[in-house]
């Protein structure tokens, strides 16, 4: 990487806030010239907000942006193309029902004698096409081509602009081994060209294959650039997490106080060899009535996939699901709840609360085809189950009628949980249970579960806090790039170890 000793891009003190919350806190990046570059952190850590703010998709609050030329400031996307910076994103935004050649130049098309020169636009894709070693026609419709063709060809559009950058954000989420293959010999084409590359990926094998440095983010915040050659797997992993296993002390949650014993109901949920697309490569799970499974993987191992596959929230390519024995058929989340499933999201705003309805409406939706009878709500129910809910979780607030947007993130996250326990409710699926809530609520809502899991229900339990899935569970399934690699229980079932098989996609020898 001779040509690395020239930096072409350097930020300083980048930071960058929304409506007052900081998604960027001081960041500090610089690119070389012919490097690969990776950025990585997990859901939040602000790699988003950094590439929008190179592209000109963002404007930053403050900081300075240091480009070959000078000092700049890109109002848009199109300034920082005009100047040779381009990104490619995951979801793949070309046209459909246009050519190879009509998408790499859409917008700037040769013309003669004011009208579109076909001829000069396909030989020039073609030049375009060859020089990145690809068999493409030009002149083929892009509908036609797989996934990993238009991934190509959306890369070739950005070297038609003359990009001296290229940002790929999660380029092979949707690509074969051997299609990421071709993806890479690609990319050290436009290396040895001088063409520097800003990776962005959740996939260890990847980052190591291809890339020469890589920059943690996390909380908005830059941790570490160091070259992959001297950073091993696992400080990569601690970095990002912010976790170092010599260093984590025990009894940290409210788990710790509540004994593990899983209650005598045999067994409840028997998931195996579940796939979707490419996301999910043959995950197994099992859950015993009483019983806290932790579900452990960094962003993009297939976590929060699996849950919504069982929940029926995502469709099933193949596999099989068992409750209590049965074989069962979840193909929406109506099927899983008619069978006694219940499912937490990540994003209880998105996909939790209905912010303008009351507690009331909120915590009894699940329950309204059993309250209702011929269109009409019975109240007398209803605010019977409300109060009892309510009374037993400790839900505070004004009345039943508040509006559930101006609660607390941990009265939230209660509402959310009693809306599924008045309902038959035998799996819990939560995802990020505790995520976004204060310190105190975090412990009510640990003691909660594990109270739950007491009395019966089985739970699955996805966290990013290896603590939380340690002193939680019974025994903590590690997911890694869509397969489930290891089972810990016992002594194995530790913080170190979690952190190794999410590092390396095996129990340490």
């Amino acid at each position: 990487m001779n040509q690395a000793t020239r930096t072409v891009l350097h930020m300083r003190d980048i930071k960058k806030s929304f409506s007052f919350v900081p998604a960027l806190q001081g960041v500090d990046f610089e690119l070389l010239a012919g490097e690969i570059h990776a950025l990585v952190g997990e859901n939040g850590a602000g790699k988003s907000t950094l590439i929008k703010i190179i592209t000109g998709a963002y404007r930053r609050d403050s900081g300075l942006i240091e480009y070959a030329m000078g000092r700049v400031a890109f109002q848009n996307p199109t300034e920082a193309q005009a100047v040779g910076i381009v990104a490619v994103y995951q979801e793949i935004n070309l046209v459909g029902f246009r050519t190879v050649a009509e998408n790499i130049f859409l917008g700037r098309e040769p013309h003669r004698f004011g009208i579109i020169d076909r001829q000069r636009m396909n030989n020039e894709a073609a030049e375009i096409l060859a020089r990145l070693g690809l068999d493409i026609n030009p002149r083929s419709v892009v509908s036609s081509l797989n996934i990993a063709h238009r991934q190509m060809v959306a890369i070739a559009r950005a070297i038609s602009f003359g990009a001296r950058i290229l940002i790929l954000d999660e380029p092979t989420s949707s690509l074969t081994e051997s299609e990421v293959s071709v993806l890479f010999d690609v990319m050290r084409t436009l290396k040895s060209e001088g063409t520097s590359i800003i990776y962005v990926s959740h996939r260890f094998e990847e980052l190591y294959a291809v890339c020469d440095r890589v920059t943690v983010l996390r909380d908005g915040r830059n941790i570490i650039t160091q070259s992959l050659k001297t950073l091993n797997r696992l400080d990569l992993v601690c970095h990002m997490l912010g976790r170092k296993p010599s260093e984590v002390s025990k009894g940290v949650t409210a788990f710790a106080a509540e004994p593990q014993n899983v209650a005598e109901g045999g067994m409840l949920l028997q998931a195996e060899a579940l796939k979707y697309q490419n996301r999910l490569s043959g995950i197994s799970i099992e859950v015993q009535h009483g019983e806290i499974v932790g579900l452990a993987g960094l962003l993009g191992s297939g976590r929060s996939e699996t849950a919504r596959a069982l929940f029926g929230a995502e469709p099933l390519d193949s596999g099989t699901v068992k409750l209590e024995g049965k074989l069962i058929e979840v193909r929406s989340p109506h099927d899983a709840i008619d069978v006694g499933m219940a499912f937490l999201s990540e994003d209880r705003k998105a996909d939790g609360i209905i912010p303008e309805l009351s507690v009331r409406e909120n915590l009894t939706l699940a329950a309204l085809p059993s309250l209702t009878r011929w269109g009409i709500v019975d109240r007398k129910r209803q605010n019977e189950l409300v109060t009892c809910f309510m009374q037993r979780l400790g839900i505070k607030a004004a009345s039943a009628e508040q509006k559930i947007y101006e609660l607390s993130g941990g009265n939230q996250q209660k509402v959310l949980l009693a809306r599924w326990l008045c309902q038959n409710t035998k799996l819990l699926i939560l995802d990020e249970p505790t995520r976004g809530i204060d310190v105190g609520a975090k412990g009510e809502i640990q003691r909660l579960i594990a109270e739950l899991a007491k009395q019966g229900l089985g739970v699955l339990m996805i966290s990013s806090e290896v603590e939380e899935l340690v002193e939680g569970s019974q025994r903590v399934v590690v997911l890694r790039d869509g397969r489930s690699v290891a089972q810990l229980s016992g002594e194995q079932k530790n913080i170190k170890t979690i952190l190794h098989v999410m590092a390396e996609g095996k129990i340490e020898q």
